[in-house]
């Protein structure tokens, strides 16, 4: 156990590290398209985070087992978006809350120190440089106002219509519904399409950190960007799927069902480059990249892994996975509210976890 446990750490920590060199590549791989930043965090971005989830299906519709590579396959098609909805939303939240106490902290040093500076003045010693409070900015409202919510409205609405149209025909039987998943595919691509197209100006360089792997260049090459951009992707997806691996061989050691596994703890592993980035941008005071590559995410997922479902397996939706198309399509519609009526803050945000913990609650009940 304690071998997993370490290697579960390991790949956690190489993990978060190969999304920074991911950020800042793809942010770079922005510049040099000249797209906007709706199309850098939309598609660009989460067409390499969704990638594990993607391959996933695709290997276990393809290439898995007869008696578990189907199961497997619409598992991971229907477990991540919940995931992404609920934690990955939940996770910006909880950044913004603690970037909002962050700046309350530091305009009560600065203004503590604004009165000691006037008290020393007064008594007629020299104060020297006065620091300056300039107003105390409040760091989530600073973010959120960045943020297009009507276009992640948008987003959510493309995810609510593929999803639930997906989901619904994983509830009947029929000969050609194997060929409706590639209408998924198409409607990926005229998604893409109506992004690039309404990307905005494009993505500026002023105030990004220098490509790490060119430091020392002010405008770093094509290739180093791709190369970059490929590099992390690679680590990211190997070192994802190690940590899956580890966690369903821990699994028995804590008494945990195989079902429990599949669908709460391995969506969460294979979302994992979501949540990560969504924290680092985040933290950069970029939540208009965050919130954007998490609903383009999110489209990736209503479309490619449930078309690879529908195209390669029965594509029977049942007890949990119902459960959890049920917990989805809530939680994304509650997602819908907020950005439509422009009412998205950092505790309504983090308040999505709680789609999750439903769903966790009512999975370990009808598993019992």
């Amino acid at each position: 156990m304690l071998l997993t446990l370490v290697l579960l750490l390991g790949c956690a920590v190489l993990i978060y590290l190969a999304c920074e060199w991911f950020v800042n590549a793809v942010e770079w791989l922005g510049v040099r398209m000249a797209v906007g930043s709706a199309v850098v965090g939309t598609v660009l971005a989460a067409a390499g985070t969704a990638l594990p989830e993607s391959v996933v299906t695709l290997v276990a519709v393809l290439f898995g087992s007869p008696e578990t590579g189907a199961d497997v396959g619409v598992g991971a098609a229907l477990g991540g978006p919940l995931v992404v909805g609920s934690l990955a939303y939940a996770v910006v939240g909880v950044v913004l809350l603690g970037n909002r106490r962050g700046a309350r902290r530091g305009a009560a040093r600065a203004a503590a120190a604004e009165r000691v500076s006037a008290a020393v003045a007064a008594s007629g010693v020299a104060a020297g440089r006065r620091p300056s409070t300039g107003g105390s900015t409040d760091a989530e409202a600073a973010q959120l106002a960045a943020v297009d919510t009507r276009s992640l409205a948008r987003d959510q609405a493309w995810f609510l219509v593929s999803f639930a149209a997906a989901a619904s025909l994983g509830l009947v039987a029929f000969a050609v519904k194997p060929w409706l998943g590639w209408l998924l595919f198409g409607a990926y691509a005229v998604y893409c399409w109506r992004q690039v197209r309404s990307g905005g100006d494009a993505h500026s360089a002023e105030d990004l950190e220098p490509l790490k792997a060119q430091p020392r260049r002010e405008r770093p090459s094509t290739t180093a960007v791709v190369a970059q951009v490929v590099v992390s992707l690679a680590v990211i997806f190997a070192a994802s799927q190690v940590f899956v691996g580890q966690l369903e061989a821990l699994a028995p050691q804590l008494g945990l069902s195989a079902s429990l596994v599949a669908l709460l703890l391995a969506p969460i592993a294979t979302e994992l480059p979501e949540v990560l980035n969504a924290l680092i941008w985040v933290r950069q005071g970029k939540a208009f990249l965050a919130l954007g590559n998490l609903a383009g995410s999110m489209v990736i997922q209503a479309t490619i892994p449930t078309g690879l479902g529908l195209a390669f397996t029965s594509w029977h939706v049942e007890g949990p996975l119902l459960l959890a198309v049920v917990a989805t399509l809530a939680v994304v519609g509650y997602l819908l509210v907020l950005f439509a009526t422009r009412r998205v803050t950092a505790v309504r945000l983090a308040a999505a976890s709680s789609a999750y913990a439903a769903f966790a609650v009512g999975l370990a009940v009808t598993t019992a």
